[in-house]
């Protein structure tokens, strides 16, 4: 396409997107790499936190008389220390969430991810050098920035590429990368678990290199995000990288249709929400009722409020402090085992979701989830205070409880787990979509180090700990009955449908009627490209003078 070229579109539906091909498959089954990153530091310190060489440098205790009930009790992390060293993690991705999504709209989605796993392997280099508090917490720190910035901008990147018809799906692999990542965590962890000498901890953090490697190395030969280059004026990249990621000719006629789509809808959403400056980009993720569908503030709210939802079900209370949890219950030989198998379930339920996203939708499978997830908890939290209490050591009833988490996290893992991610993917207008996933994934990160921070009070039962143990669980099911009830008023069905067809649903529907909303129009139609077109010079142009506002 020639910078002259005359950018026109096309009112059927059905042409606004290139028919599927593997090397979309491909690019984004290796974007969903991301997930590694979050699984793999999610997972190891779990493990960690319980091994006796770690609890013997970092506390100064000496390993504990095995007949010694009591010494062996004691012999542990304070909950302090468990807090502070699991939280701060989420703290730095928090903040790192926030800035990706400046960032990738300044340099571009691809550049952000390699930048973030830079900043990761930085946080890693502390984090296998610490023999101390205070460098663990640095490192986890500034490694949790890294991990900020993968894990927002590679959902906003899969999100922008993947093709309409398996967008679920693919986005989905990005939580199967997650469970992966916490399942080799856990294999490694368990192998290193007995060692007696500071490779105990520092081989399964030093390991995390390599997924910075491959990511980071491996995305300097994919292509950009081609809305990126829509959002910045440059229509022949986006045209180029188009056709990369759909594997088509520059000049077939759907690159160009859909080119046009995407054009189209920028400059729609332009006018309805004009970019005035900095701040007023950012202003304008909220602007707008909230009671309205289809209004930034509704959208943003939504994000962030699925990305809190997700973390409340209390998924990540085994995966952080399991090896601890299942040490408490008195009857369990082995608990770095038990957190093995509780990875493995993960892993091997994520797929699942690949077919029941596409085949039941985002909203219906969120729905059922959620009643799943507080069938099991509620089990499980009876049974622990019941039968399974930690004084009784009853060994039946404690695997009764572990069948009942299993259960939980295999529910967890084909509903809550990659719709949440695949929901905040779809909701964003182009102006927006940077910083309203870098806001919702800042969400995730802020609800996780909360539960990271207060879970150790939670269930210790050090002075001052609330000591509720099993209990706990019923906390997680009374969090899991808000989830339910918010997924069925505010979640929206986005199953099939194009991210522009996603907005003009939203403007047509509600969530409770946009599981029958079918697309009868295109942009490119209602901005006048299929009759007389847009010169690419004057697309560029309106784009780039948008751009400039929302710098100042």
């Amino acid at each position: 396409m020639a910078g002259g070229a005359i950018i026109t579109g096309t009112t059927d539906t059905s042409r606004i997107e290139a028919p599927v091909t593997v090397k979309a498959y491909l690019i984004c089954a290796f974007a969903a790499f991301g997930g590694i990153f979050f699984g793999y530091d999610t997972g190891w310190m779990s493990g960690v936190l319980a091994m006796p060489y770690f609890i013997r440098l970092y506390t100064g205790m000496e390993y504990p008389d095995p007949n010694n009930a009591g010494a062996v009790a004691a012999f542990h992390l304070t909950a302090r220390d468990q807090s502070l060293t699991t939280s701060i993690l989420s703290a730095g991705t928090f903040f790192g969430a926030i800035i990706a999504g400046d960032v990738a709209d300044f340099i571009g989605r691809r550049s952000t991810i390699i930048i973030g796993c830079v900043v990761f392997s930085v946080g890693g280099i502390l984090e296998t050098a610490s023999t101390t508090l205070g460098v663990m917490v640095a490192g986890r720190l500034i490694a949790g920035a890294g991990v900020g910035f993968i894990s927002a901008i590679v959902i906003l990147y899969m999100s922008e590429i993947a093709p309409k018809k398996v967008r679920g799906a693919l986005v989905s692999g990005y939580q199967l990368c997650i469970t992966i990542g916490i399942l080799l965590a856990n294999c490694t962890v368990y192998a290193t678990q007995k060692r007696d000498d500071s490779g105990s901890y520092r081989i399964p953090i030093a390991i995390q290199f390599l997924w910075a490697l491959i990511l980071g190395t491996g995305l300097f030969i994919l292509p950009e995000s081609p809305r990126y280059f829509v959002k910045k004026g440059r229509l022949e990249n986006a045209a180029k990288a188009l056709a990369s990621v759909r594997g088509q000719p520059i000049d077939s006629e759907y690159i160009k249709d859909e080119l046009a789509e995407i054009v189209a809808n920028h400059e729609y959403e332009l006018q309805v929400v004009p970019q005035t400056s900095y701040i007023g980009g950012w202003a304008n993720c909220f602007k707008g009722s909230i009671f309205k569908g289809n209004s930034n503030s509704r959208r943003t709210t939504v994000g962030i409020l699925m990305q809190m939802m997700q973390q409340l079900t209390g998924i990540n209370f085994i995966f952080y402090f399991g090896n601890v949890f299942f040490t408490s219950l008195r009857t369990i030989p082995n608990p770095f085992l038990i957190s093995l198998i509780t990875s493995l379930v993960n892993t091997c339920s994520t797929p699942v979701s690949f077919y029941i996203i596409e085949r039941f939708g985002r909203r219906r499978i969120l729905i059922i989830g959620a009643m799943g997830m507080i069938f099991f908890q509620v089990l499980t939290a009876i049974v622990g205070v019941t039968a399974g209490a930690p004084e009784k050591k009853n060994t039946s009833a404690v695997s009764a409880m572990v069948a009942f988490i299993c259960l939980n996290i295999a529910t967890f893992a084909v509903t809550w787990g990659p719709a949440a991610w695949v929901v905040i993917g779809e909701i964003f207008p182009l102006p927006i979509r940077a910083r309203g996933v870098g806001l919702s994934t800042a969400s995730n990160w802020f609800w996780n180090c909360i539960i990271a921070v207060i879970t150790p009070y939670l269930v210790n039962d050090g002075p001052g700990d609330a000591n509720l143990g099993s209990k706990i669980f019923f906390l997680w099911g009374s969090l899991c009955c808000i989830s339910l009830t918010f997924a069925y008023f505010l979640i929206p069905e986005t199953k099939g449908l194009s991210l522009e067809q996603v907005d003009k649903m939203l403007e047509e529907t509600t969530p409770r009627t946009s599981r029958k909303w079918v697309p009868h129009s295109t942009f490119a139609e209602e901005m006048g490209l299929t009759d007389k077109g847009m010169p690419m010079g004057q697309a560029e142009e309106v784009s780039h003078i948008a751009n400039e506002k929302s710098a100042v």
